[in-house]
């Protein structure tokens, strides 16, 4: 029996292009298998963000603390530095999880070829949340926003988007 406090009169969320961004990464760092499972580091070498109301550079700070499961989902533990075109910073923060179905999964470990291999044919979602103490870039602070990764060469890019 459905509660009758549930509401269908809210709508539903909807979204709208935030920026896209490529982050290109360092070798990875590889701390071995633990007790939650194979634990990997993807250093940020730079890059670059731009959307309609922000644009600039992803720093060579940060990166992602990537946890790979026993079943070979990548868990995602991702923290950047951004500075806007106008020299403001940014402190991006986002989980996610790459799932690679098991016919995919000899190329998409494969740095030279994973690239290559169709966005389709993965599940790459990332939940990106901003902080940062600018005044012109405040705005960000309130977002909630769903990232879609791909992987390009060198590194790996994302289209973000904001819910409203």
């Amino acid at each position: 029996m459905r509660d009758p406090r549930v509401r269908d009169d809210i709508g539903a969320a909807e979204t709208s292009r935030l920026l896209d961004m490529v982050v290109d990464l360092e070798p990875q760092l590889d701390f071995g298998r633990g007790p939650l499972g194979r634990r990997v580091f993807f250093g940020s070498a730079g890059g670059s963000f731009e959307g309609p109301a922000v644009r600039g550079d992803v720093l060579p700070v940060g990166g992602d603390w990537t946890l790979f499961r026993s079943d070979g989902v990548m868990t995602l533990d991702v923290r950047l530095a951004l500075r806007t075109h106008d020299g403001d910073l940014l402190h991006l923060t986002y989980g996610g999880r790459l799932v690679t179905p098991p016919e995919q999964a000899g190329d998409l470990a494969d740095p030279a070829r994973r690239h290559l291999v169709d966005p389709a044919r993965y599940y790459f979602r990332t939940n990106p949340l901003f902080e940062t103490g600018s005044t012109r870039y405040a705005w960000l602070n309130d977002l909630v926003c769903v990232g879609t990764g791909y992987l390009v060469e060198g590194g790996i890019a994302y289209r973000v988007d904001q819910v409203r």
